[in-house]
């Protein structure tokens, strides 16, 4: 009787201590809070400050949204290899959602997967760049936000025509970059018509970056950097070439404006990160189907001009331009 006892009583434990078990289990997954948790995985191919700008408003979006997540950010340092590795890496850690933050960044994830879903920002041809079928109806598992408005490159050009008496416009670029690729082939189509010339110089690390602009000295009357992720890594050194030689520097971003060149017609990268963040929110809480969602654009295109920069590169400022720019000293 005795040893009968026992052993209902150490079942009775072993079932008692498993319930315990289960509820601690269930309260981990759950997070402190008691909501459920999600394993968000970042991966970005290069730390500059767009890029940075947008992986700081999707984190900011999802907790805005309410939602208690763990975010694993990974930083590729340019390097493909590492690239795909990140993306990979996520995928056996089955994260819950992998956030993309450039074309190069969403290619590795997409290779990766296509199951998880995947919300990426920091692209500028997301068709173009065989991320998505089209804007209106991306397939698969993967959605997000352009960083390409579409006035932003014809606005830019226009405005080098009309304020600016030149034959040449210069360009330094990745041409392994998709997204760079697809730019440059827009201002090509863009200048058709006007009169301007276009001068390439490629490069494929940021460390070539510095002598590729020099190459352009004496081909180009006014420099026009792309949001290419390798040339805006370096972009202090073509800041120095462009004031150096006199030459204006148009950039593609407004980060590039704070970090020295003359003029963007731009948006808020944390913006588009954020605008991200808030549907990887909409993913995650069951609503909507990544592949069932359009990609977007980003709102809110201004030109801003950085006068410290223009005076340093000889611009003069044209009244004409404070009734439609933002100015940066």
């Amino acid at each position: 009787m005795w040893k009968s006892l026992s052993t209902a009583g150490l079942l009775s434990a072993l079932i008692l201590a498993g319930c315990g078990n289960s509820e601690e289990t269930t309260n981990e997954a759950s997070g402190e809070s008691g909501e459920k948790s999600y394993q968000v995985g970042i991966t970005q191919i290069a730390e500059h400050p767009s890029l940075d700008a947008a992986s700081v408003g999707f984190q900011q979006a999802l907790k805005d949204e309410g939602l208690e997540v763990e975010f694993d950010t990974q930083i590729a340092q340019g390097d493909q290899n590492n690239n795909q590795s990140i993306a990979n890496n996520f995928v056996s850690d089955q994260v819950d959602l992998i956030f993309a933050n450039s074309t190069p960044s969403a290619l590795g994830a997409l290779n990766a997967t296509k199951d998880i879903p995947i919300v990426f920002t920091s692209v500028t041809d997301a068709v173009g760049g065989g991320l998505v079928d089209s804007m209106e109806a991306p397939g698969g598992n993967i959605t997000g936000t352009l960083d390409n408005h579409p006035d932003a490159i014809p606005n830019t050009v226009e405005f080098i025509d009309k304020y600016f008496d030149i034959e040449t416009i210069g360009v330094v670029y990745n041409s392994g970059e998709a997204n760079s690729v697809s730019q440059i082939e827009t201002v090509k189509e863009v200048i058709e018509g006007t009169g301007l010339k276009l001068a390439e110089a490629t490069v494929s690390t940021s460390a070539e970056v510095k002598q590729a602009t020099e190459s352009l000295v004496g081909k180009a009357d006014v420099l026009y950097i792309i949001t290419d992720n390798t040339v805006v890594t370096a972009l202090e050194s073509v800041v120095q070439v462009a004031t150096d030689k006199k030459i204006p520097l148009f950039v593609g971003e407004l980060d590039s404006v704070a970090r020295g060149g003359f003029a963007a017609y731009g948006f808020d990268y944390n913006d588009i990160g954020y605008e991200a963040g808030v549907m990887a929110a909409e993913i995650l809480k069951g609503e909507k189907e990544a592949g069932e969602m359009d990609v977007q654009y980003p709102q809110n295109l201004k030109l801003v001009i950085n006068k410290k920069a223009a005076e340093a590169m000889g611009v003069e400022l044209n009244p004409e331009w404070e009734e439609s720019a933002e100015f940066i000293e």
